[in-house]
């Protein structure tokens, strides 16, 4: 969510006239784009702006902007403790950046707006796309569901969602753009339709999409188990350019803590809907989030975490050390862990899960993977001299070129030869290497750039074309 929303804040700089500066050099305007869900996206943001002090006092005219969910909960308390920064905009206004650096760059004093309620959907607004090959397509903002433990809610507000023939509309426009992949991105992407009375919405999205000729590959993040259908699991298996992978938070396997949470369901739900799901695609691989250490978690319900990881065979997961936020209830609920019993339980979860990923991994080797090339996947590819990308079940696969000039956006199928915990590699010549419009985007240096498609009316079916726009730092 948060990069996608950087990607609108590049679009928006672009159009009112600013160009990206290259790594590494001093730029006149500095946009943050903060995460608000754990305590050190707090101390990183803080630690970055002391960081850029001594730049603004050496170029008073550097601008400085915080943007996203830490902003919108911080809001002037940013300037407060931080009183070189010019510009605070809260999640609800993305597109009111450029107006805020100009009124603060003409009245020479800080502009702190944050509003309460969404101003235009943000798919309405331009997008400077990060990669040539794949593409976030935001479906809904906001969140309606209320789990004790997460802040966005607060500050993304209620869930909105788009009509299908807008979300179309800007997939075909990206295909347009050549790329070949995207992923259908809302906080609950399985509740996507209530809104305008449609609970089956989202896997006739899903098959809406598996009509748009030029697209590859189709992901989504995030589902949510409370929400998540028979439909949807049917939808998955039967549209050819879906990829059998599913990330689906657990978040705890004790269902005392699940209540705890506000997560409204129980995991034999949770291990009902993994058991589809593999019945469905047997090849599936799936992803979770799993949170260690929440409040008034004993032993036992840390092993009935152990439990279902152990049933379900995550191929990975986000595992993390509960994070107190201030503004959610769980903050104030008795029983706050202490750090080292926290700490071990993670360390036991992580290893239990990496275990299992490997075993997983080591199932693959031998077989043939469609791999997409991408940049800034693997850290040594240029000491192994391999190039990077993901498999169509998301895995990453570090692969040999052998001979063939394969770009980023190119698709190669290679074998697999050998397997880690945490991502596979093949090291043989190529089968096969397809070179692809995104491959020559990439190679001449070029982006997609969407301009944006406004709210219409519920439809699935085949829209006209969105004609797609022909660079600031934001972090």
């Amino acid at each position: 969510m948060n990069v996608h929303d950087s990607e609108r804040l590049s679009g928006l700089l672009e159009d009112a006239g600013y160009v990206a500066v290259p790594e590494g050099t001093t730029a006149d305007v500095v946009v943050f784009n903060t995460c608000a869900v754990r305590e050190n996206a707090d101390n990183k943001l803080y630690g970055n702006l002391g960081h850029l002090a001594p730049a603004k006092t050496d170029n008073p005219d550097m601008q400085i902007a915080v943007g996203g969910c830490l902003a919108q909960k911080d809001r002037g308390e940013i300037v407060r403790r931080a009183p070189w920064v010019d510009v605070v905009f809260g999640t609800h206004n993305i597109g009111s950046l450029p107006a805020l650096l100009e009124r603060a760059r003409h009245n020479r004093r800080a502009e702190v707006e944050i509003l309460e309620s969404l101003e235009v959907f943000p798919s309405t607004l331009p997008a400077r796309r990060d990669s040539a090959h794949s593409g976030w397509v935001s479906i809904s903002v906001g969140c309606n569901n209320t789990c004790t433990f997460c802040i966005v809610p607060s500050l993304r507000g209620r869930e909105r969602d788009r009509r299908p023939g807008d979300v179309l509309a800007e997939v075909r426009a990206l295909v347009a753009e050549g790329v070949l992949e995207v992923t259908l991105l809302g906080q609950n992407v399985n509740s996507y339709g209530v809104e305008f009375g449609d609970r089956l919405a989202f896997g006739k999205l899903l098959r809406a999409c598996g009509d748009v000729d030029g697209l590859e590959r189709v992901r989504f993040t995030s589902p949510h188990p409370k929400d998540f259908t028979d439909d949807v699991i049917a939808a998955m298996a039967e549209t050819p350019n879906v990829c059998h992978q599913l990330h689906m938070p657990l978040q705890s396997g004790s269902d005392r803590l699940l209540r705890e949470m506000r997560r409204s369901y129980r995991s034999a739900r949770y291990l009902s809907i993994i058991e589809k799901v593999r019945a469905a695609m047997p090849d599936a691989a799936i992803t979770t989030d799993i949170i260690v250490g929440f409040p008034g978690e004993t032993e036992e319900d840390f092993q009935a975490t152990l439990d279902v990881v152990r049933e379900s065979r995550f191929s990975g997961a986000f595992t993390f050390q509960y994070s107190k936020r201030p503004g959610t209830p769980a903050a104030t609920m008795p029983g706050q862990l202490p750090k080292q019993v926290v700490q071990e339980r993670y360390d036991r979860l992580v290893t239990l899960q990496n275990d299992i990923a490997w075993q997983l991994n080591k199932e693959q080797v031998g077989r043939t993977v469609e791999v997409v090339a991408a940049t800034g996947e693997g850290r040594k590819d240029a000491d192994t001299h391999r190039m990077s990308g993901r498999a169509r079940d998301n895995r990453l696969v570090h692969f040999a070129p052998g001979a063939a000039d394969v770009r980023p956006g190119d698709v190669v199928e290679t074998v697999i030869t050998y397997a880690a915990p945490h991502h596979l590699v093949a090291d043989g010549e190529p089968l096969s290497h397809r070179r692809t419009r995104a491959g020559d985007n990439h190679e001449a240096g070029l982006r997609p750039k969407t301009g944006g498609v406004g709210l219409g009316l519920p439809s699935f079916g085949a829209p006209p074309p969105t004609p797609a726009a022909e660079g600031c730092a934001v972090t």
